[in-house]
């Protein structure tokens, strides 16, 4: 079995590091983009069939996509930390030292979180009226979150487990295990919210549940030593290094998921000062551009990996070359993709609700994000590139543009200034802005791997010389 494992490795690296990239690329990718539309899905299904039960409830699973969006930013930070140093690791011919990373990873995200879910437990109350959530929503905020909060732990576990797959290279297995889920929550959804009668709760189990069983299958290549990686209680190791080298990353995507929720919470609050119907609609446009844009992320998630490997195997001609590759295709997806979700806007909002006040802000809210939706994707790409290659800086700029420098103060200004209208055009306006960010921060980063491919270039002429 090891002589199997150490085979698919160097298989795997060669792949990575001497494969065409057109044809890698999609297949890196394509399981990812699967992944993550499976990922939105989650929280459609949840939505379409609480959206039966009212306005309220529907804006309740909005209110609580801030509670799991502080889980991912925290499990993320740890899975996505490991992932790009895994890469990098395995790019490098470590395989041990990536199997520690990944254990280690797993074991310590999964604690962390169990714990901070304790205290949303202890202060869920306060927490639902800190998240945005009206009086009429609240009771049914609180009965998503207690279940939402008490899976935490698998969420989590799912997420490090999934990135690790994906760091190796492995994405079709993190599909499987997303896709599983999925179809598992779809049939739970109608049959724990109508059919038991349990409402905004059932949603919640039904996605808890789905969330164990993703976990199980996810670990299952790992258990039956499938993978490149090993995951181990024995390789547990908490060393004061590792942790290291999983901030440094780690952080950076902790925080940008982190200003993500900030961003949410202020939108939410913002919203509220209009109604449920308007909480209603951000939450609905919300997941209509999330199934869209999580489609075009699988791209630059899929190259995250290339990029680590290439990086690690000091390919840096093939790194610039991958993320151009990457960068083409996203853009010409998102474009047809953000012209047929305009074209269809309504159709799609209408789906969710009958409210013709809210399908009107709703659609609105998802034609002007699809017209951006190109260079918000080429941020999401350009990120994965300063994932890819360990550039903690970078990354954590890039992630806190969008949020931070951008959309926080579109929604506060253009609401203040304009109203619901306001509220409506401020992350289309935030996009424009984040693309130009993104654009000063990938220039120098093409500049300097330029820089280092003709100094590899040269130190290899100079080897030559001295070898003849």
């Amino acid at each position: 079995m090891d002589e199997k494992r150490q085979q698919r490795t160097e298989e795997r690296r060669r792949l990575m590091l001497e494969g065409n990239l057109l044809r890698i690329i999609p297949v890196i990718a394509f399981p990812q983009v699967v992944t993550m539309l499976i990922d939105a899905l989650y929280n459609i299904a949840d939505t379409y069939f609480v959206s039966q039960l009212g306005p309220a409830a529907t804006a309740a699973v909005g209110i609580n996509d801030s509670t799991m969006h502080i889980i991912r930013a925290l499990a993320l930070a740890f899975g996505m930390g490991a992932a790009s140093y895994i890469s990098r690791l395995l790019g490098a011919g470590k395989d041990q030292e990536a199997s520690r990373a990944a254990s280690t990873t797993i074991f310590t995200a999964m604690g962390f979180i169990a714990g901070i879910s304790v205290l949303g437990y202890i202060f869920l109350s306060p927490l639902m009226t800190f998240l945005g959530a009206t009086e009429s929503a609240k009771p049914y905020s609180m009965a998503y979150g207690r279940w939402t909060l008490l899976f935490a732990p698998f969420t989590a576990g799912t997420v490090c487990l999934s990135q690790t797959l994906r760091g190796e290279g492995s994405t079709a297995f993190a599909m499987c295990g997303s896709v599983s889920g999925c179809v598992i929550n779809l049939f739970l959804d109608p049959l724990l919210i109508t059919a038991f009668n349990w409402g905004v709760s059932g949603a919640a189990i039904a996605t808890g549940i789905s969330k164990v069983i993703s976990f199980g299958i996810l670990l299952f290549p790992f258990i039956s030593q499938r993978t490149v990686v090993t995951i181990s209680l024995r390789l547990f190791s908490p060393r004061k290094d590792l942790y290291g080298e999983i901030a440094r990353m780690g952080i950076p995507v902790g925080m940008r998921t982190s200003m993500m929720t900030l961003s949410t919470i202020v939108i939410n609050n913002m919203a509220a000062g209009f109604g449920d119907i308007a909480l209603a609609a951000v939450a609905v446009a919300n997941k209509c551009m999330r199934l869209v844009s999580a489609a075009i992320m699988g791209f630059g998630q899929g190259f995250q990996p290339i990029a680590g490997y290439c990086w690690g195997a000091r390919k840096y001609g093939r790194v610039k070359k991958a993320f151009f590759y990457t960068s083409a295709i996203g853009f010409v997806i998102s474009a047809v993709l953000g012209a047929l979700l305009a074209v269809f806007a309504r159709r799609v909002v209408g789906i969710f609700s009958g409210d013709l006040a809210m399908i009107d802000a709703g659609v609105i809210l998802v034609r002007s994000q699809s017209v951006v939706l190109p260079p918000h994707v080429w941020v999401l790409i350009a990120g994965g590139l300063f994932q890819g290659t360990g550039k903690p800086f970078q990354a954590g700029l890039l992630g806190l543009s969008r949020q931070i420098f951008s959309l926080i103060p579109s929604v506060i200004i253009l609401t203040s200034l304009f109203g619901l209208t306001g509220l409506v055009y401020a992350q289309a306006a935030a996009d424009l802005v984040s693309f130009c960010i993104a654009l000063g921060l990938v220039i120098p980063m093409i500049l300097e791997l330029n820089r280092l491919q003709k100094r590899q270039g040269d130190e290899e002429k100079i080897q030559e010389l001295e070898t003849a």
